[in-house]
């Protein structure tokens, strides 16, 4: 059902590749970095992209479907690991049933940890 996309699987062309035409879709809030990661992993791009849009961003394969989670325009990594609460979610198509699911995997992970 979901696939998360970690460094060692993917070189980063294929990761780019996956991500062509994906767009924000939906909005995840209320939620740290460190939450994330617990449910996700490490980020299959844990580095500042080139243009410094992002510093963090996940690649999910969902029911067949790509989406990205990332930080938007923070510019400060510091402040996306420790202070961030609302996640971009990227897609080609609706991502609201990807967003419900991972939602509910956070707050499951939240009360039962």
């Amino acid at each position: 059902m979901i696939k998360v996309f970690n460094q060692s699987q993917l070189t980063q062309q294929q990761a780019h590749g996956l991500v062509v035409g994906t767009s924000l879709r939906n909005k995840i809030h209320g939620y740290k970095f460190r939450q994330l990661v617990e449910v996700l992993g490490q980020p299959t791009f844990p580095y500042e992209s080139v243009d410094g849009k992002t510093t963090k961003e996940w690649v999910v394969l969902f029911n067949d479907e790509v989406f990205t989670v990332y930080d938007w325009k923070t510019f400060d990594e510091d402040y996306t690991k420790n202070q961030l609460t609302q996640w971009n979610v990227g897609g080609k198509t609706s991502a609201n049933e990807f967003v419900e699911y991972l939602e509910r995997k956070l707050w499951e992970n939240l009360n039962n940890g």
